[in-house]
């Protein structure tokens, strides 16, 4: 949110407020109190013979609220440990909720070695935890040595989510996220319909998970919601964390280096599969066993399963088959996307916590627990953020059964093309990209929306649609049939493009279909099923079908050869259902409408002289001369918890010109809390805030002095860039001049970008357009909440260089982040705050002075900063 403040600012917000009751309210009221964690090792018994005795290292959040509750089991995904799921654990036990996390067997400090989650391995590993709980005095029985119980998790974690609902019948009901329904498919890929043994190997996700495992894992990475997050500590991971069922003590051998903690039959498994490109029957079973497909009618409690529409790894038709198969057993299912997934995105973390604990909310702790009414389905897109509350908004389309992706109704567009060679080069090499793997991660797991795609020139055969005369809204995997001329078989890579005049081509989702057919002379008849995806097609745009030899993530063959590839029929057929399709294909016209609709009442009240000017301190008596030039100054501030618990304690500390201040704490300290007092958004319940010598209230006109980006960004996502600055700018009712807009406009750095409409912007884009929102006018007190997410690194280092340049010019800078090594290179002082307290405040230099060096280099903000909240490593 920004805000310049002022009078007529103040019209704006509390129309804003009365419109949009339900969003404020949100932000009135701080989050729940964080729950510690009590460690422990809880041995289980597994393997096929019920004779292998395993140490998971866990952690134990009893419940907030006393008493026996529900249980949750939050799983991690692959790479990461107990640790990846500490902050949800932390929130759930919060609310209510007896929490349990673990590392699986192999990773983290637990012993054991990696099954794949097998029914032999890790699901029984599943059943001990289970058989803990049931012991435990803080968790509700639903009779004895049967709890009441959840499981959620993402990728690997969700996975084990659904394969224990299915071999455990104590599991009441289950939240798995990015996962498989038959991770053969998943890592064999077939769009002619031939099966895994058909398939096309994925070889670039599959190095990643057992390159992760062969070494060493980090005790807090996880491939479990973005890509590459956990395997970039897994190259640096800490002693101690190696010892879970490896040898050690002595120079491992090429086996063991190769294998990691694997089992040896997976690793071998594994090794064939990479050389020669190609699934065998054997490999197929074994992924086969770890895998929903293979326990049909099994899974038959409430699941709700959430998917990333940007997953090249476990794309939207694993969640549609799991949903289809748990819906005929009777038992309740939803299904929501997000905009994410492992290949990174704009997805809302807060979204997929609040969804999860809805569902449990519901099955756990609600009287519908184990019942519910399966004919009632509802896919839940991810629509971006309401402008005027800068919340998440929600697209629900509701059926009284699941329609799936195929949808129950076809259109077709006509492709046009001649037939086209297409040529494999010698090698493989250079390959046409679609996605990139683990790219999301990488980049903190902030993929937007951006397509990387790349065909390379003599490799791809196009066929383009005319110019769409209406928009087309297509939910499911399309299809189209070609014809393949050649000799021997061909590896092929087929895709959907959107077309529009003057824009590069986007590849939706990034996915890719791969195929094989044996080519002919005559030509084969092939039909190719294209990715799964859900998009709007705009009118006035153009479909684009692909066909190329290569993929950057595929194995391809070596051997050099060149086919034809021509349209069987000149016809795309497109799935949909009116089942989901929702009313509008963005946010609802009310969120639109209504930042309208405040903005005319706001001019209605400035025209009638309801609203009046304000701005100098001779208009409020509530003025400290002495502190009358210093930006802020915070004494004894208090905010409590509807509960009586304390947000914010006695919190008193002053920001002097030129200064860049980081406000650092871990999650819980009360960080959000304290800007939306400075912001004047929530009242304190002790102690006050002076910016410039004046006391915050809301509507107080020395905000005016006080820009802010706080909660995310927020624009109207049909109007460009600079009609979104420009439009918020006048709904200030200050002067345009004041607005240094071409000033806010360079720190941007957008281009061309700026006259484009929000909605076709990335994640990135959005973060830049905020910031420069923020700096409108160039206001004296910047405050700005992880300005650098979704930024690449040399966009960090901009910004860097942005923040100290603005603050040298005699104003200030306040800067919450949780990227420690960036506040240390960008601020000179820093506040750390923790469960509510200040802890430490001072120029940076005299903090880290205060730090012994570590192995004769200087110390990190890092280790000092731990060291303060009593997390010391």
């Amino acid at each position: 949110m920004t805000f310049p403040g002022g009078r007529r600012a103040l019209a704006i917000v509390v129309t804003l407020v009365i419109l949009m009751a339900g969003g404020v309210a949100w932000a009135l009221w701080p989050s729940g109190p964080v729950v510690k964690g009590r460690g422990l090792v809880i041995p289980v018994v597994d393997g096929p013979a019920d004779d292998q005795h395993v140490d998971l290292d866990a952690t134990f959040y009893p419940p907030a609220s006393g008493g026996r509750a529900p249980a949750v089991l939050l799983a991690h995904g692959f790479g990461g440990s107990k640790e990846s799921m500490r902050e949800q654990a932390g929130r759930l036990a919060a609310q209510g909720y007896a929490v349990l996390t673990w590392s699986a067997r192999g990773f983290g400090r637990s012993t054991g070695q990696i099954a794949l989650n097998s029914p032999d391995y890790e699901v029984k590993d599943m059943r001990g935890l289970i058989d803990w709980l049931a012991k435990r005095p803080e968790v509700r029985l639903d009779a004895p040595g049967d709890p009441r119980v959840g499981i959620a998790g993402g990728s690997y974690g969700g996975a084990i989510a659904l394969m224990a609902a299915a071999y455990d019948s104590r599991v009441d009901a289950i939240v798995p996220q990015i996962t498989w329904y038959d991770l053969a498919d998943a890592l064999f890929p077939d769009a002619s319909g031939k099966g895994p043994l058909n398939g096309v190997f994925k070889k670039m996700w599959a190095g990643i998970f057992f390159s992760a495992a062969a070494d060493r894992l980090a005790p807090d990475g996880g491939l479990g919601a973005g890509g590459l997050a956990g395997l970039a500590g897994a190259a640096s991971g800490s002693a101690g964390d190696t010892s879970g069922g490896r040898v050690t003590g002595r120079t491992p051998g090429i086996e063991q280096v190769q294998c990691g903690r694997f089992l040896p039959q997976i690793c071998e498994m594994y090794q064939k599969v990479a050389e020669t490109g190609r699934a065998t029957k054997e490999a197929v079973d074994l992924l086969r066993r770890s895998s929903p497909i293979s326990v049909p009618g099994r899974i038959k409690v409430p699941t709700l399963l959430i998917q990333g529409q940007r997953d090249s790894l476990f794309p939207l038709s694993h969640a549609d088959a799991n949903a289809r198969a748990i819906a005929a057993t009777g038992a309740p299912v939803e299904v929501a996307w997000f905009n994410g997934g492992h290949d990174g995105g704009d997805g809302e973390a807060d979204w997929l916590s609040d969804r999860t604990t809805g569902w449990f909310d519901r099955y756990l702790k609600g009287s519908s627990a184990g019942e519910g009414d399966s004919t009632a389905f509802t896919v839940t897109r991810d629509g971006g953020r309401d402008p005027g509350t800068r919340r998440p908004v929600l697209l629900h389309a509701t059926a009284d059964r699941y329609p799936g992706l195929p949808g129950g109704e076809r259109t077709t567009v006509a492709l046009n093309g001649p037939q086209q060679p297409i040529a494999n080069p010698a090698g493989g090499s250079p390959s046409s990209i679609s996605a990139v793997p683990g790219l999301g991660g990488l980049l903190g797991g902030n993929g937007g929306g951006a397509s990387i795609a790349l065909d390379m020139p003599g490799q791809a055969a196009a066929f383009e649609s005319a110019p769409l005369t209406r928009p087309a809204q297509v939910t499911g995997s399309p299809t189209v049939t070609i014809r393949v001329y050649g000799t021997g078989e061909a590896t092929l890579f087929a895709k959907l493009y959107d077309v529009s005049g003057g824009s590069l081509p986007v590849l939706p989702s990034s996915l890719v279909s791969p195929l094989r057919v044996t080519a002919s002379e005559a030509g084969t008849p092939v039909t190719v099923t294209l990715p799964a995806i859900d998009r709007r097609f705009d009118a006035g745009h153009r479909m684009r079908v692909v066909v190329s030899t290569t993929d950057l993530g595929y194995a391809t063959p070596a051997a050099p050869a060149v086919y034809r590839v021509a349209l069987e029929s000149p016809t795309l057929e497109l799935p949909g259902d009116a089942a989901l399709r929702t009313p509008a294909t963005g946010p609802a016209w009310w969120t639109w409408a209504m930042p309208l609709a405040a903005i005319a009442v706001a001019a209605v009240l400035l025209l009638t002289g309801r609203a009046r000017r304000g701005g100098d301190a001779g208009d409020d008596p509530a003025v400290d001369a002495e502190s009358a030039d210093v930006p802020l100054v915070i004494s004894g501030l208090g905010k409590r918890y509807r509960n009586g618990e304390r947000a914010v304690d006695g919190l008193s500390f002053r920001v002097e010109k030129g200064q860049v201040l980081g406000l650092l704490g871990p999650n819980g300290a009360g960080k959000t809390t304290t800007m939306r007092m400075l912001m004047g958004l929530i009242h304190p319940d002790e102690g006050e805030i002076r910016i410039f010598g004046t006391r915050v209230r809301p509507g107080a006109p020395v905000l005016s002095r006080l820009g802010s980006f706080v909660e995310g960004p927020g624009f109207l996502p049909h109007l460009s860039g600079r009609a979104n600055l420009e439009l918020y700018w006048q709904a200030t009712g200050r002067p345009p001049q004041d607005a240094r807009m071409e000033e806010a406009l360079e720190i941007a750095g957008l281009g061309a970008a700026l006259e484009r409409a929000v909605r076709t912007y990335s994640q990135g884009m959005r973060q830049r357009l905020a910031i420069a929102q923020a700096m409108l006018g160039l206001p004296d007190l910047l405050v700005l909440d992880e300005p650098t997410n979704g930024l690449d690194p040399p966009q960090i280092a901009e910004m860097r260089r942005v923040l100290k340049a603005y603050a040298e010019r005699g104003r200030t800078v306040i800067v919450s982040s949780h990227m420690l090594a960036e506040v240390e290179q960008t601020c000179t002082h820093v506040v750390v705050m923790h469960r509510g307290r200040l802890v430490s405040a001072g120029p940076v230099g005299d903090l880290l002075g205060t730090a012994p060096a570590a192995n004769g280099a200087g110390p990190r903000l890092e280790d000092v900063f731990l060291d303060l909240i009593g997390e010391s490593r």
